[in-house]
């Protein structure tokens, strides 16, 4: 069995199209029928986050832990005691390509990191072509690559045990698992081949993750000289 694990606050206005890119994935004729749970952790939900995963056709963890780090080890904890082989991690204001658990499977490594694309750039209003173009200068989704992205994540049971899981972290969670893996001497793939579509919305939930980098690199864009207004953007965190 395949787990897929999508943490969420307050996500009522994008869970539902996270869950369906999650199903479309999962049935993807290259997984065989093989059977793939999807998991969203609604973690200090006050709105209908859970509900409309739910409506969806996904399985509901609820928490008051309000950290991303929490809420993506306690869908990993409840997958593998369901008996996950391999899990898979997204974000629920991100939708898959319906070929990503099949590209990370096809890579055949205990552990995948891949890119993301930014799906619309309107949240940035005027300065929206802008923002578009300085990221496309600092960020490269081909592989080899060495971005590490928690809506972009893939590993095996065994490999994420042994590097002992996501810590208890609000940022930066999917960074410190992956130096743990390598740590670990567990080899990890960096492809463009699984694919993940992300926002670029301005009220982003993790400081210090991908939307905080990209409102830092907006920012930079209104300094005379702001030097690389991309930092942050090869180790985001979703």
């Amino acid at each position: 069995m395949i787990g897929v694990v999508i943490p969420a606050h307050d996500e009522a206005a994008h869970i539902g199209a996270a869950v369906a890119a999650a199903r479309a994935a999962a049935a993807h004729p290259a997984l065989v029928g093989e059977p793939v749970q999807i998991l969203v952790v609604a973690d200090a939900c006050r709105d209908d986050t859970a509900a409309l995963a739910q409506a969806g056709g996904a399985q509901t963890l609820a928490l008051c832990a309000r950290n991303v780090g929490i809420a993506r080890h306690a869908g990993a904890r409840q997958l593998l005691a369901a008996g996950a082989r391999w899990l898979a991690f997204t974000d629920a204001d991100s939708t898959v390509a319906e070929d990503w658990l099949a590209a990370q499977l096809a890579l055949q490594c205990e552990a995948v990191c891949g890119c993301v694309w930014v799906a619309d750039w309107q949240a940035h209003g005027e300065r929206a072509g802008l923002v578009a173009q300085a990221f496309a200068a600092h960020y490269r989704p081909v592989d080899g690559h060495r971005h590490i992205h928690g809506a972009n994540l893939g590993l095996s049971a065994a490999a994420y045990q042994r590097a002992g899981g996501f810590q208890a972290l609000a940022t930066s969670e999917d960074v410190a698992l992956v130096r743990a893996l390598e740590t670990a001497g567990i080899a990890v793939a960096y492809s463009a081949q699984p694919r993940v579509w992300t926002s670029a919305r301005t009220d982003h939930r993790a400081p210090l993750g991908f939307g905080d980098a990209l409102r830092r690199l907006s920012d930079a864009l209104q300094l005379p000289c702001h030097g690389d207004g991309g930092a942050g953007l090869g180790e985001a965190a979703a």
